[in-house]
């Protein structure tokens, strides 16, 4: 089968769309299938891509690690072309989003969009940042997974937030795999000693982009909290982003800035002998569609503390692979670092087989299953070449109403935030 992806974001940027399509595209190459991946350049990336059409970019959008694709792309009808894609699937309703609907639509292709993010969680990065601008995002997110032909949630979570907001295509739970063979074996002890960490010292771990949609600052208190009471305790960071300042500086201005460690970006296997340094996992973030740093970080043998939220309520099971924390308080997510550092040592091994147990059961094959069965079952449906040949000028009215729907799903949208009617019946 041949698969083209569209994505705003790709290598070498951080984030989880882009670990999401690397992760997808390597099993589904695996398997013997062709990939296209159409994504916006950024400073850094490979330049040995296999498969890859990079599209023009805005850099650092708005002070942010994000760079914003321009869409037109002289070259990229071509490449698909030659590509000759059975399916389209879409990681976002904008920007490239928007070129996968008009490129699926022209090209009678089915369309499948991964509904990934809480968009109305990431409004800070734009200026005018309002409540209707949360509410506008919302809507469109939905009139937009409404326009394709399949739609992935990474989580039960998720899908049912859809199914409240009114999207009404088929919607299937495909979360992102863990890729367990990368994160079995690591040399925690040679990564404890590289960044001077005691060798018997207790380390919590953390990974991810490091931004404030994370709740790093709540997450950055609990455990200077914990680790005051902890003296041999450690805080091991694995990531970047805008958020790094301010915890280095929650830790300083508590004079434990020697038990703060901010490893930076890791690859490979750097990355996985982080996480084999550290003894448990913590996580705040409530902006999450799936747990995937959380399936990453058990594939290790981590527990995990966590905040009872999307993502993490399908990962995290309270008491037998960590804690699953319902109140949001320092005192209380503190506390259950302390549970898992108390437990002796054959409830902690518990915990941790726990952990390994349910990274097998989000492995990235079972997931690559469950999306390829989608992609089979929609291309079943597909327009047959013969019927190509058939469609002659109506090509051309079909590439107008798509762009006419494109058009109106933001418009509507802009209705629905602003309470303003930009579109009568008669539009239609």
């Amino acid at each position: 089968m041949n698969i083209l992806i569209l994505t705003n974001t790709f290598t070498p940027h951080v984030g989880g769309v882009a670990r999401s399509v690397e992760a997808f595209t390597a099993e589904y190459r695996k398997r013997g299938h062709r990939v296209l991946i159409v994504a916006p350049e950024f400073p850094g990336m490979p330049q040995d891509e296999i498969d890859v059409v990079r599209i023009p970019a805005i850099q650092n959008f708005n002070a942010s690690d994000f760079s914003v694709a321009l869409p037109v792309h002289p070259q990229l009808s071509e490449r698909i072309d030659a590509f000759d894609p059975d399916v389209v699937h879409s990681q976002h309703p904008f920007l490239l989003g928007n070129t996968a609907l008009r490129l699926a639509r022209h090209r009678e292709l089915p369309l499948v969009f991964t509904h990934h993010t809480l968009y109305e969680q990431y409004t800070h990065y734009v200026p005018g940042d309002s409540p209707a601008l949360k509410r506008f995002t919302i809507e469109l997110a939905t009139r937009y997974a409404n326009l394709c032909d399949q739609v992935f949630a990474p989580s039960e979570s998720i899908r049912d937030l859809l199914l409240d907001r009114g999207v009404n295509k088929p919607i299937a739970v495909v979360p992102t795999g863990v890729c367990l063979e990368k994160f079995a074996r690591g040399d925690g002890e040679s990564m404890r000693r590289e960044l001077g960490i005691p060798v018997d010292a207790f380390v919590v771990g953390h990974l991810g982009r490091l931004a404030p949609e994370k709740n790093l600052e709540f997450l950055t208190r609990a455990v200077v909290d914990f680790i005051n009471r902890n003296r041999r305790a450690y805080f091991l960071v694995v990531g970047t982003g805008p958020s790094e300042d301010a915890i280095r500086e929650a830790f300083f201005s508590s004079g434990m800035e020697a038990h703060l460690h901010i490893a930076g970006v890791l690859q490979q296997q750097q990355l996985t002998d982080a996480l084999h340094a550290m003894d448990l996992f913590a996580f705040a973030s409530r902006s999450e569609t799936q747990g995937m740093v959380l399936t990453e970080a058990m594939a290790a043998g981590l527990p995990v503390v966590a905040l009872d939220a999307p993502g993490a309520r399908e990962v995290v099971r309270d008491s037998q692979n960590g804690r699953l924390l319902s109140e949001e308080t320092v005192t209380v997510f503190s506390a259950a670092l302390q549970w898992v550092l108390e437990q002796p040592p054959e409830k902690l091994q518990a915990l941790k087989q726990a952990a390994l147990a349910t990274a097998e059961a989000f492995s990235m094959p079972n997931s690559a299953d469950k999306a390829l069965a989608c992609y089979e079952s929609l291309k079943s449906r597909s327009i047959t070449d013969a019927d190509r040949d058939e469609l002659g000028w109506e090509e051309i009215m079909k590439f107008i109403k798509t762009e006419w729907d494109v058009l109106k799903s933001v418009a509507v949208a802009s209705e629905a935030a602003m309470g303003t009617k930009l579109f009568s019946e008669k539009d239609e």
